[in-house]
């Protein structure tokens, strides 16, 4: 007989039919009519060819090849019931997993600590991997299975078969050192443009503010160029060189070095950071658990 040919539901039919011989008592216990736990039984026989429960004079009995079925039958059911149907549970402090989070590299000095801390308290176990993927190889990351979860700015994946969950919103602020000797609180914009900048522009992403001041074609006299956030702290304190960065990332920098935070002349529209995850894992528990985690830790 092929498999194909077999309704498996047959099998919670023989099991119950097992445990209490008698079809008025099964049907119940399974919330079946009378009529319609009969015509299953009749379905069960004809489908393994033997009659299975026979009337005698001390009720059903099984037949000898229903007496052979029984464990096998039980094996199948508490598969079913404990690796498909049971949804799998994720417990942080015990689990050993590690997660695959793509953010740039301003994500790992503003997400990344905060979430390493919680785990050493919660989640011993949980390892966080973090990848930096331009907008375009983010999509094809979290869909192969390559990683878990994208934190940031990542507007092409606002697409179908993605979700996505606001974090805060976020805007733009210059750093300067401490003791800068021209830069005031609320620069002018000929004080800023007379400044020397620093300008950060990590490969494969384009910066915000710089879009922003060439829709507005305004050039700044830009004396370093940086690939990564992490190199401009120190620049900036050791010299008179302004920067406009993020403001997450700005209060990050400002709790490390003597720095000051400064309103920018121009400000251009505020942008929201968000995490994005694909269809695939929206189920998942473990994934779950990250998401709700990012949320109540970053979310404004």
């Amino acid at each position: 007989m092929n498999i194909a040919e077999i309704d498996l539901n047959v099998l919670v039919v023989f099991d119950a039919m097992h445990q209490h011989l008698s079809v008025t008592r099964a049907g119940q216990a399974l919330g079946l009519s009378q009529p319609a736990m009969s015509a299953a039984l009749a379905k069960l026989r004809a489908q393994l060819g033997d009659p299975l429960f026979v009337r005698t004079g001390h009720g059903m009995r099984p037949t000898p090849r229903a007496l052979q079925l029984v464990d096998p039958v039980k094996r199948i059911l508490e598969t079913v019931r404990a690796d498909i149907l049971l949804q799998p549970a994720f417990d942080p402090a015990t689990a050993q997993r590690s997660f695959t989070v793509i953010t740039p590299d301003i994500g790992e000095l503003v997400f990344v600590p905060k979430i390493l801390a919680y785990n050493q308290r919660h989640a011993p176990g949980v390892t966080i991997h973090s990848v930096a993927i331009s907008s375009p190889g983010a999509g094809e990351a979290l869909a192969s299975g390559e990683a878990d979860l994208a934190i940031g700015y990542f507007p092409d994946l606002a697409k179908p078969g993605f979700y996505q969950q606001r974090l805060f919103r976020n805007s733009f602020v210059c750093v300067v050192r401490a003791d800068h000797p021209r830069i005031q609180d609320h620069p002018t914009l000929d004080q800023f443009l007379a400044e020397s900048h620093a300008v950060v522009r990590p490969a494969g992403r384009t910066h915000l503010y710089e879009r922003f001041l060439e829709s507005q074609n305004i050039r700044r006299s830009v004396r370093a160029e940086l690939a990564h956030f992490a190199s401009l702290l120190t620049i900036i304190t050791t010299s008179d060189l302004i920067a406009t960065v993020p403001r997450d990332i700005a209060h990050v920098f400002a709790g490390l070095a003597p720095i000051r935070l400064v309103d920018p002349p121009l400000q251009p529209p505020a942008f929201h950071l968000k995490q994005h995850w694909h269809e695939r894992v929206h189920a998942d528990a473990a994934n779950v658990w990250l998401r709700k985690l990012v949320r109540d830790l970053f979310h404004d």
